[in-house]
């Protein structure tokens, strides 16, 4: 998550006018935290929520291009749980949008062609350039998430990167992207016909959902 909103703290530490940041730095930092956490445990409504309070704080600076960067950082989350097209809010501010964060919202849409490459993070360059090999040399588990579903999108991801996504999410414990690519495990065993494998992931989903389980 770091590497995200690091692209937002990096433009709020930007417009400090003295050494003390304004308190509105501080709580838009904070919401956009706590937004992107709620979301990728599941919790929609308070991600809504903190994320009302990152608009409010940033729209008190009347800086469009900061709306943008964070409008972004909740579409990368999005890619992560391979919630696809939902981008509509930095779509709306990219006329304000630094080359930086356009080249990085075609990059979470799969438009790699004529992509810019050398506009994107480094670890990102890495994995349009090589596939989902350079996965595993992400460090960031979210960062690592949202190159899986670009990959995703493009029809570049193997299987060994559906496993990695998988285990990044479960470890971090996020619910919501661990659903959604268990989801895309469960088609691939059906394509094959893999009924144990259908039955072992139909397990896992289960028990993330709370079906059948009964606490006493």
């Amino acid at each position: 998550m770091r590497i995200f909103l690091a692209m937002v703290i990096i433009g709020l530490a930007g417009c400090a006018s003295s050494p003390v940041p304004p308190d509105w730095q501080f709580n838009a930092h904070g919401a956009l935290k706590n937004s992107v956490t709620a979301y990728l445990v599941g919790n929609s409504k308070l991600a809504d929520v903190e994320f009302s309070r990152v608009r409010k704080e940033i729209a008190s600076t009347g800086r469009a291009d900061l709306l943008a960067r964070a409008e972004l950082v909740r579409c990368a989350a999005q890619v992560a749980s391979l919630e696809f097209g939902h981008c509509e809010p930095f779509q709306a501010l990219i006329q304000d949008a630094a080359a930086e964060e356009r080249a990085y919202a075609d990059y979470l849409a799969g438009r790699w062609t004529g992509l810019d490459v050398a506009l994107l993070p480094a670890q990102h360059r890495a994995v349009v350039a090589g596939a989902d090999a350079a996965l595993n040399g992400i460090d960031d588990p979210l960062a690592r998430l949202v190159a899986a579903g670009a990959l995703l999108q493009t029809g570049r991801l193997t299987p060994d990167g559906i496993a990695a996504a998988i285990q990044t999410a479960s470890d971090q414990g996020w619910r919501r992207p661990l659903l959604a690519w268990l989801g895309v495990a469960v088609r691939r065993a059906e394509q094959l016909n893999d009924k144990e494998e259908i039955s072992r992931l139909q397990r896992r989903i289960d028990l993330i959902s709370g079906v059948g389980i009964s606490v006493r």
